[in-house]
């Protein structure tokens, strides 16, 4: 379920869930790309046969920044934007966790248990909202929660131009 606001709505949604995505697959090859746009290129995520050999977690594991960054994916595949907003500007994180590592394997599927935390406005048009954001694993057929993050971003409102 998602919950569908507008800015003016947010504070009374703090403390509930907005929604759960849906699982996303996160493969070796989506591994590799993102440790080759990061210039991160350790063999823990990237070689998987030297994973194999040599780490102790059976092969490559997920970047704990890629878990993170998609975070984005899933507030737009939730359709979590304020009805009532123009955009939005990325204002940081207060806390982000990784729990355990994340073996890659033939891939692993992970999704997003969102919730508001909180909901302030900072001035006029612009509203900040803290997100909670519980990446889940699917592991041996269990969601298993593998991150945290409580996400902030700043609402923007622009006069509507209509008469």
């Amino acid at each position: 379920m998602t919950v569908d606001f507008r800015l003016a709505d947010a504070p009374a949604l703090v403390g509930r869930e907005l929604g759960v995505s849906d699982w996303l697959s996160i493969d070796q090859e989506r591994v590799t790309a993102f440790g080759l746009a990061t210039n991160h290129d350790h063999w823990l995520h990237l070689d998987p046969a030297r994973a194999a050999a040599e780490s102790p977690y059976g092969g490559t594991i997920v970047q704990g920044f890629l878990l993170t960054g998609l975070i984005l994916h899933f507030i737009e595949d939730l359709g979590l934007r304020p009805a009532d907003a123009s955009y939005a500007l990325n204002y940081g994180f207060d806390r982000v966790r990784y729990f355990a590592p994340l073996p890659v394997g033939d891939g692993v599927d992970v999704r997003d248990r969102v919730s508001l935390i909180e909901a302030r406005d900072k001035a006029p048009g612009r509203t900040l909202l803290k997100t909670g954001h519980t990446i889940e694993a699917d592991l041996a057929g269990a969601a298993t929660p593998v991150a945290s993050a409580e996400w902030l971003t700043l609402w923007i409102t622009e006069p509507s131009t209509e008469t």
